[in-house]
């Protein structure tokens, strides 16, 4: 397994004193997959951080949350996870199609726990996976090629207090996006998000953040 370590951290690591301690982490820490308690912490999140890079090297970071179970681990060396309805943009799908190279961060807020990963990630919309998760549009896996955990030292404790009300229940069935029932969107909504806006009523922008400052969105 190569190291994690490129000229640039080197110089940083000489310059802190820091090189023995992450030579040792580097070589006793870091891993090329998941062991067995590490499997089992991937398969408890209900949610995760994903990270991808576009054509022209610049990161992008997204949150993905789900059901208990949002990743499922394949083996030791392969996750998958679901892609739901989202804003249309498909910035992290559309960077992680095209360059295939993806960062992961689990963590717990209430232990506090986290891992990081990183692999080579492909996404399918006929992936056999896929109903496993109600409401998927399609299914990523990921070959991971490194993974470490790392220390929770300044992770802020937060108590988890409910599941989003927008995961999709077993029948693939989810509520309508408050967003999506914005005024001046509709135009480019897609036929079946516009009916169901019209349905639930339109709101202005101040609707929407009163919404949104209230927890409602």
């Amino acid at each position: 397994m190569t190291s994690l370590y490129s000229d640039t951290h080197r110089a940083l690591q000489e310059a802190f004193g820091s090189r023995p301690l992450a030579d040792f982490l580097d070589a006793h820490h870091v891993r090329d997959d998941l062991s067995e308690a590490d499997q089992a912490f991937v398969a408890s999140r209900d949610f995760f951080f994903l990270s991808t890079v576009d054509p022209d090297g610049m990161p992008s970071v997204s949150y993905k949350g789900g059901p208990e179970g949002l990743v499922r681990v394949l083996d030791a060396r392969t996750i998958a996870f679901p892609g739901f309805d989202g804003n249309g943009m498909f910035l992290s799908f559309g960077n992680l199609q095209g360059q295939g190279k993806v960062g992961l961060l689990f963590i717990d807020f209430e232990t506090p726990h986290r891992l990081r990963a990183q692999g080579i990630a492909t996404l399918s919309v006929d992936d056999p996976l896929k109903g496993e998760w109600p409401g998927a549009q399609c299914v990523v896996r990921v070959a991971l090629d490194k993974t470490w955990v790392n220390c929770p030292r300044y992770i802020h404790r937060h108590q988890r207090v409910g599941t989003s009300r927008y995961v999709p229940a077993a029948d693939g069935s989810a509520p309508l996006a408050e967003w999506k029932r914005l005024d001046f969107v509709q135009e480019a909504l897609p036929e079946g998000d516009r009916r169901a806006a019209e349905r639930e009523g339109l709101l202005d922008l101040p609707a929407y953040e009163a919404k949104v400052a209230n927890g409602e969105a």
